[in-house]
Parts: structure tokens; C-alpha cells; sequence
């Protein structure tokens, strides 16, 4: 029978497989995009990877920044990242062009990295004492010449110089936020972090894009948790949420992303469609941080930052 789940499942992978290689609308210039929560786990470096290898899938050139000293976007990408390696650490600290550390992914065209070697864990005690530290990523990626659609910046899960260098060269902050309890907490911070990187260093920064992660159909939980964040962020969340898979989970050990390591799984599809609805999405013109408010004193009230749901976990996993 045609009209079974394996049957229907099939065919969404056919069809989602066949768009992937469709193309899509690239942008007027390069979107610079920092991937960020300082919420460890949430699935920030995996978010990274496979957004970006849909995005080269879909035929856009793409650039991935790892700015994590641990370094798993580049083991995720094949990218080598021994202590040898140039990588992004001669670049914030060195001064070497960006254009000399850059490698190209191998198993998708397009798709190029800037790896992160473990030097980089002492890079923010180096930047202290150096001028203009907050904006040396910036000025990098200024001058690197190479025709680019898309530039996604892993950050690492806390709030320190490389997070700062991040949001002051991006345009555009994505959040995937995990569907489990306290999915919220310390969001509250990294948003009052943008605001004041807006208002001080970056004026054109803002929240552009929440992605749900780690979405189990299976557990009530996770409903909630959806609905909990589409009610605080209705705009800049995806429709797309990422569901919790075996596969996205296995493919960095084989240095791959999920796209090439299991390309018709639902955690790849997942992702496809997640990348084309981030392409054909209008940035939002004011950069105005949905779920905040001004209050009285004129400070930032952030709203929407911790989880108030109360309903029965039944089913949690």
C-alpha cells in the first residue's frame, strides 16, 4: 500500500531530496550569521553544520567559522584541526588573512571551513590587552575576498571575547533552543548581550532566527516547550524544529554532517527544510528583538525567559 508511514516517509525524502538540489535565492550580500546560546547542549555546533551544509546543497557558497576551542564544527566538517593547523586563532590573534586558513569541505561543494585548533582556549586572555579586540573577526572577514551567500559563526557556550568578536561581525544572531525543560534559561542574557553589543559595537545586529532542536513527537513536554517559545519569538522562529535523531547524533564521529552521512534520514530532511526556509525568509528591517520591552528607567526588560509551563511530563524520555 501506498498510504502507509514507510510509504509516506519515503516519499517526503524523495521529494525534500529532489529540493535540495533545486537552488535557492541567493542574498543581495553576504549574511553573516552567529549561532549562539550560551546554554551548553542545545545542539549549537550540530545546528552550525548541517545548516550549512543544506545551504551549500541548496548550491550557496557557505563559510563556517568555528570559534570554539573544542573545535567539534570542524571534526563535524572533516576539517584536520591539530595544533598545527592554521585556524582562526592565528587569525584573531596573529593577524594572518583569513584567506589562509580557510579549507574546503570535501564532500560538499560549496561548502568551506575556518577550523578552530585548541590554541584558540587561550585566545581570550590574549585578546585583553590588544586594540580594537571586540571587532578583530570583523575586520577579517571585511577582508576577505572570496564571494560568499552565507557566513555561520559557532560560538562557544559562554558569553566571553570570542562570543563578543562574533556578534560584533554578524548580522544576524540564530538560537536553536532544545525542546526539554529549562529550554529558556540564560536566554535572558545572551539577549541583553545583543542589546548591548546593538547598542555599542554593532548596530545592525539582531535575533533573526530561534530553530527548535531536539524535538521528540513522542513526549508531551516538548509540545509545550514549542509552544512555550513560538509565543515569546512567533516571528523569528522557524516552522521547521529539528527532531531528536540517532543519526544527527552519530555522523560528526565519522566526520561528517548528517547530510552526507545519512542523507534520507528525517534529521537530514529536517534540516533541508529548515535551510530553504531560512533562505527565503525576509530579514526583519528594524533588528528589534522581539520579546523584549523598554521599562520605565529605559533599560531592557527581557520577557519570555523562563519556562512556565506546568503540565504533566508523562512520556519525558
Amino acid at each position: 500500500m501506498d498510504d502507509t508511514p514507510i510509504a509516506r516517509a519515503a516519499q517526503a525524502a524523495v521529494q525534500a531530496i529532489g529540493r535540495a538540489g533545486e537552488g535557492l535565492p541567493r542574498p543581495a550580500s553576504t549574511r553573516v550569521m552567529v549561532v549562539a546560546n550560551q546554554k551548553g547542549g542545545v545542539g549549537k555546533t550540530t545546528t552550525t553544520v548541517n545548516m550549512a551544509a543544506s545551504l551549500a546543497m541548496h548550491g550557496l557558497r557557505v563559510l563556517v567559522v568555528d570559534l570554539d576551542p573544542q573545535g567539534n564544527a570542524s571534526t563535524a566538517l572533516g576539517i584536520d584541526h591539530h595544533a598545527d593547523v592554521p585556524s582562526i586563532y592565528d587569525v584573531l590573534v596573529e593577524g594572518k588573512p583569513m584567506a589562509d586558513v580557510v579549507q574546503p569541505v570535501r564532500d560538499v561543494e560549496g561548502l568551506f571551513c575556518v577550523p578552530a585548533t585548541i590554541d584558540l582556549a587561550g585566545a581570550e586572555i590574549e585578546l585583553v590587552s590588544m586594540v580594537a579586540r571586540e571587532s578583530r573577526l570583523q575586520r577579517a572577514i571585511a577582508a576577505y575576498e572570496q564571494p560568499l551567500d552565507y557566513i555561520l559563526i559557532d560560538c562557544p557556550p559562554s558569553l566571553g571575547l570570542l562570543t563578543v568578536n562574533a556578534l560584533v561581525a554578524g548580522q544576524e544572531v540564530l538560537i536553536p533552543i532544545q525542546c526539554e525543560y529549562y529550554a529558556l534559561e540564560g536566554l535572558g542574557q545572551l539577549l541583553r548581550n545583543v542589546e548591548l553589543v546593538r547598542a555599542h559595537l554593532n548596530p545592525t545586529l539582531h535575533v533573526s532566527t530561534i530553530l527548535l532542536t531536539m524535538y521528540d513527537a513522542r513526549t508531551r513536554l516538548a509540545a509545550q516547550v514549542a509552544e512555550e517559545v513560538r509565543t515569546h519569538f512567533q516571528h523569528e522562529v522557524l516552522s521547521t524544529a529539528i527532531p531528536r535523531s540517532v543519526r544527527i547524533s552519530e555522523a560528526p564521529s565519522y566526520g561528517q554532517t548528517v547530510l552526507t552521512y545519512d542523507p534520507g534520514s528525517t534529521g537530514a530532511l529536517s534540516y533541508l527544510e529548515a535551510a530553504r526556509e531560512l533562505a527565503q525568509r525576509a530579514v526583519g528591517p528594524t533588528g528589534s528583538l522581539v520579546g523584549q520591552q523598554r521599562d520605565g528607567s529605559g533599560t531592557t526588560a527581557v520577557r519570555g525567559t523562563e519556562p512556565r509551563w506546568h503540565g504533566t511530563t508523562e512520556g519525558q524520555q
